[in-house]
């Protein structure tokens, strides 16, 4: 056969012709299928001369999907294995697992998820080979005449498809339709399934690193209109003891929801006469609260900022100008009406902000021109979505735009991001990357964004270097830019290594020009601003949620809702404490005092369950000595500390925002 050239791995390397992946990569159980000039393959196809070929790893994203896509093929045979009339809809990868979608009659069952796992498990150990057949879709839908929704998936391929369902992409991937059948060792078709792959070489190489997790309802293709199918999700990794970390986890963050957490320690609580997505906060995560909200605007006005409160709501009108009517008009609440005026509930600050500017003549020696607020904003979240506060229809943003010169606006961004970091450290929260949203580049999704090309480009540019500049590691996020410009958002990493999006800084080039915001120029001509826009916390509700799960709800001193709990001994010693606990409270310190019939060490028990950071005990010992003892939260304890230095302790613990 003749030779062929090839870059494999970055090397140049010569073939014969006729070669596959598995003729390149198969000696390494590790690779799972091929990258062939920037497409995934799988490993058994063929490469041709001057392919670019990349071996994809099983522990790789691309890898890792692979598998999952694969597994979730399994778990589909597996149910029409045990429930022949089941109907299939679509079984995509997603984050750390896969889903599949199943009509049928009845709800699954904790019961049948185990039975289906032990099927997978036979499919498995089987070693069932995944082979890509093409087909026309003429063929596809006699092929698949008894399956209603992949048969509606095939009138849909291509970019249709795409946008018919989350995962719906990986079933249908353009113009060309492929089938993968999971072909036995006899040779025989066990299954097959429309799907445009890449799958692993074989189920072997599921190996025992999947588990099912649990079933829900799903409408097909999202839409309530449609069908209600049954949703089974799983998890799958390369091995089991990478399955057992990930349970384990999974375990740790239940352990810090915050739902539970902010039940049990009163933070705040979703009353359902208030509505789904809108929380009440209690008194103690009223103090939490507070704090975070003195924290932050003490902050803005060292760094320049003005503060502004604006209105709930303002004429619809406002927002047509703004440019959010008709571009976000899916994520705000519907329109009130007052005598034939259109009004609405605000989903953003920015266009009042607008007019504050406008009301004055500004120069270009105002600017930097800098405002902010803490403005509660209300989003039309599908109930589907919203989870506990952090994802709520009430918003609470520290919001500020600052209005600058073109020429300003690099220094500025590079000033917001350096506020956003430092605030992000004095919470505890150090480890983060930044990721860069820019608009979808593809023909008509261009739409979706207001603004030139040009434009575009310079914006772009501008927060590209000064993300670049911090040395912190830039992800791109193409297409996830907002309609008037993009943005940098900060992505944070708590303490069991989730990522969360925390704040964000945004370039508008758009609302200054619908505006007609002007500043006169040294030269005495008539300029536009740049608008830059920044949340800091993004979301007060959503931080919230953050900080309890990353603490586990042991918020640091200065955070905590109750920062020192005294429980006396005995009754005869409650007056005593109460003194004591005054002091504090005269230094600005939040305390409570334990003064109820309960026993000693029932208190002792309540107070480790409230993870109050300092638990003052007292005695008679204490009270003669004028004294407290210390007892804190990992269950050690200091007797015999006097008053004034307990006191002194704890203010340096605040003032300094000690983290422990």
């Amino acid at each position: 056969m003749a030779p062929i050239s090839l870059t494999v791995n970055g090397e140049p390397r010569t073939a014969e012709t006729g070669t596959t992946g598995t003729d390149l990569f198969g000696e390494d159980r590790a690779v799972v299928a091929t990258r062939v000039n920037g497409e995934l393959r799988d490993l058994y196809r063929e490469v041709a001369d001057g392919d670019v070929v990349e071996a994809v790893l099983i522990s790789e994203p691309d890898g890792l999907d692979i598998l999952r896509h694969s597994t979730a093929h399994v778990l589909a045979q597996a149910v029409q294995q045990e429930f022949p009339e089941a109907k299939l809809g679509i079984g995509p990868p997603i984050t750390d697992g896969f889903y599949y979608d199943f009509d049928v009659a009845e709800p699954f069952t904790p019961e049948d998820l185990k039975k289906l796992s032990k099927a997978m498990q036979r499919i498995v150990k089987e070693g069932q080979t995944f082979v890509r057949r093409e087909i026309s879709d003429a063929d596809a839908l006699e092929e698949l005449a008894a399956e209603p929704y992949k048969c509606e998936l095939v009138g849909l391929k291509g970019g249709a498809a795409e946008e018919a369902a989350d995962g719906a992409s990986a079933e249908v991937g353009g113009a060309q339709l492929t089938i993968y059948d999971n072909v036995k060792r006899d040779g025989s078709v066990a299954w097959g399934d429309l799907c445009r792959g890449p799958h692993l070489p074989s189920t072997k190489l599921i190996g025992n690193g999947f588990a099912l997790t649990r079933s829900a309802a799903a409408y097909w293709r999202g839409s309530e209109k449609n069908p209600q199918l049954q949703r089974v999700y799983g998890t799958a990794w390369p091995s089991k003891d990478e399955l057992k970390a990930y349970q384990e986890r999974l375990a740790e963050a239940e352990r810090r929801d915050h739902r539970k957490l902010g039940a049990q320690m009163g933070l705040f609580s979703f009353p359902e006469e208030v509505g789904p997505g809108l929380p009440v906060f209690h008194p103690k995560g009223g103090a939490l609260r507070k704090a975070m909200e003195d924290y932050v605007y003490k902050r803005h006005i060292e760094e320049g900022f003005q503060y502004v409160t604006t209105p709930h709501l303002a004429k619809e009108q406002l927002f047509h100008t703004s440019g959010h009517l008709p571009y976000y008009a899916d994520g705000m609440m519907p329109e009130l009406d007052d005598d034939g005026q259109a009004y609405r509930v605000k989903a953003m600050n920015c266009p009042m902000h607008n007019l504050i500017y406008r009301s004055e003549q500004r120069s270009y020696r105002d600017l930097p021109l800098r405002f902010f607020e803490f403005g509660t904003v209300y989003r039309n979240e599908k109930s589907g979505v919203l989870q506990g506060l952090t994802r709520v229809r009430m918003i609470t943003q520290d919001d500020s735009h600052s209005y600058v010169t073109e020429e300003q606006a690099p220094g500025e961004i590079r000033h917001l991001l350096d506020f956003v970091l430092s605030l992000l450290r004095d919470f505890g929260l150090d480890d983060y990357y930044l990721e860069l949203s820019t608009r979808d580049e593809e023909g008509d999704k261009k739409d979706k964004f207001i603004g030139t090309d040009e434009q575009w480009e310079k914006a772009t540019s501008v927060l590209r270097e000064v993300a670049e500049s911090t040395g912190l590691e830039l992800v791109p996020d193409p297409g996830g830019a907002a309609y008037y410009g993009p943005k940098i958002s900060v992505q944070a990493r708590d303490a069991i290594g989730r990522t969360w999006q925390m704040s964000t800084i945004q370039y508008d080039f758009n609302q200054p020009e619908r505006f007609g915001l002007e500043y006169s120029s040294a030269d005495g001509g008539r300029e536009r601003p740049v608008m830059i826009h920044s949340a800091k916390f993004g979301s007060i509700e959503r931080f919230i949620g953050v900080l309890i799960e990353h603490y586990a709800g042991q918020f640091p001193v200065w955070l905590a809702p109750t920062q020192v709990l005294g429980v006396p001994v005995a009754e005869e010693f409650t007056p005593y404490l109460r003194e004591v606990l005054d002091q504090m409270k005269a230094q600005g310190i939040r305390t409570e005092l334990d003064d109820s019939d309960d026993r000693f060490p029932k208190k002792i028990r309540n107070a480790s369950t409230s993870k109050v950071p300092f638990t003052l005990i007292a005695g008679g010992e204490d009270r003669d000595a004028g004294a407290v003892s210390f007892r804190f939260r990992d269950g050690s304890q200091e007797n015999g500390v006097p008053v004034a230095e307990a006191i002194a302790r704890i203010r340096e613990a605040i003032d300094t925002r000690a983290q422990a």
